[in-house]
């Protein structure tokens, strides 16, 4: 029998300049590990732009084909939005075969309360990407984006790259890493001594006090050059990357 263990995923940016991140994506999907598991959770960034549920390019059906066959195998597939994926909804959730889960979500995994965020709330610091990041999650901003034809969001979400690309090339990498008192003020709001998190493709397990009792903050790695993925299980946690061959 298979020791229990939950996996965590994020930060894969799945995109058709990128095919071989896509074939590691399907391929650790379809291997043991994951059909062995207890959950599989993909903590946001999916794919470098979600430009709608009625997208009908090949990489989203390819997609969810990958996720519904993990779910019909018995492995529940747990999904948080990013800052690249927030438009995912609830209609290719079904298809794919998702569970949605809100940014900030607590879960017990094997006896421990576990925070399970995104990770880009906690980049405070970086003042001009949050303004941007409230303004985009407005019902109103998304509705008139969804309006759009699907050609001119592809065209919006090929600009909004290349904004992104200047943003981060031209801010500090300190201001766009998380803020250390907004780690401690969520997981205390939360009543946890462990966060797990991505956005920040800074892989690391970083250990310190928070209140007198030790904690853990488990940052979850990009899928940029290769593959990065998270066990938790009862006896501990486990990050390590994935090669492409």
């Amino acid at each position: 029998m298979a020791t229990p263990a939950s996996l965590f995923i994020a930060d894969l940016h799945l995109d058709d300049s990128r095919p071989q991140i896509t074939a590691l994506f399907e391929r650790f999907l379809a291997g043991d590990e994951v059909r062995q598991a207890d959950a599989l959770y993909i903590l946001g960034d999916l794919v470098e732009a979600w430009i709608g549920d009625d997208d009908d390019a090949e990489l989203p059906a390819r997609i969810a084909r990958a996720t519904r066959a993990v779910r019909d195998a018995g492995v529940p597939v747990y999904f948080m939005a990013g800052n690249r994926d927030f438009l995912l909804g609830r209609d290719f959730a079904e298809r794919a075969g998702l569970t949605l889960l809100d940014d900030g979500t607590v879960h017990a995994l094997y006896g421990r309360l576990t925070l399970l965020m995104h990770g880009d709330l906690l980049c405070t610091d970086d003042v001009a990407y949050q303004a941007v990041r409230r303004e985009v999650r407005t019902s109103a901003w998304q509705a008139q984006i969804l309006a759009m034809p699907l050609t001119a969001r592809r065209a919006f979400a090929a600009k909004a790259r290349e904004d992104s690309r200047a943003h981060t090339g031209s801010t500090m990498e300190t201001i766009m890493d998380v803020n250390a008192d907004a780690v401690a003020a969520a997981m205390r709001e939360a009543g946890v001594t462990r966060l797990i998190h991505g956005h920040t493709h800074r892989p690391a397990v970083h250990r310190f006090e928070l209140d007198g009792q030790p904690a853990e903050r488990i940052v979850l790695g990009d899928w940029y050059e290769h593959g990065s993925v998270l066990r938790v299980a009862p006896e501990g946690a486990e990050l390590r990357g994935l090669a492409l061959a």
